[in-house]
């Protein structure tokens, strides 16, 4: 549940600050991105810290060398929580963290179903719910980027691409 917190916390603690006047995150996509971040550091980092036992036991059996699965996910989370703050990098950020927790979700109903996620206490239909929303938040950076850079295309100014790229 704290990943969901974290995203929808952060998230709207950065759509605050743009309504307060902080130009930069008056874009909700800006301010999802920022959520985003903010919820893969978390996840990233517990990775290596706090949760990497329940983390560890939670890979099926059938798949090999459950530490360096969990330090590989746990690097690429935190990768991509940076790749999300920059404006160049964030879609393809977004598309390789949405593909990773579709990668990854099997783990979390292997856990589930067989108990071996004792340090979390999410049923599976609320772990699948948070899931989904969690990828909805992934899509929605990359489909953005995409409208916007078609956008600024179909204006015909390289400078308004650009800038609708950044944003």
């Amino acid at each position: 549940m704290e990943p969901l917190i974290t995203l929808i916390g952060t998230n709207t603690a950065l759509l605050a600050l743009g309504v307060l006047g902080v130009r930069p995150l008056r874009s909700w996509s800006r301010a999802l991105r920022g959520g985003l971040a903010a919820m893969f550091t978390l996840t990233g980092v517990a990775h290596f810290v706090g949760l990497r036992e329940e983390l560890v036991a939670m890979v099926p059996p059938l798949l090999p060398a459950p530490e360096l699965l969990v330090t590989v996910t746990g690097v690429l989370e935190l990768a991509g929580a940076a790749g999300l703050l920059w404006a160049r990098t964030s879609p393809w950020a977004a598309a390789g963290l949405g593909a990773l927790m579709v990668a990854m979700f099997p783990a979390n109903v292997y856990s589930i179903m067989t108990g071996a996620s004792a340090g979390f206490s999410e049923s599976l239909p609320v772990r699948t719910a948070m899931q989904v929303v969690f990828i909805a938040a992934t899509v929605a950076v990359v489909v953005h980027h995409l409208r916007a850079r078609r956008a600024a295309a179909a204006a015909g100014d390289r400078a308004e691409t650009r800038e609708a790229v950044l944003s």
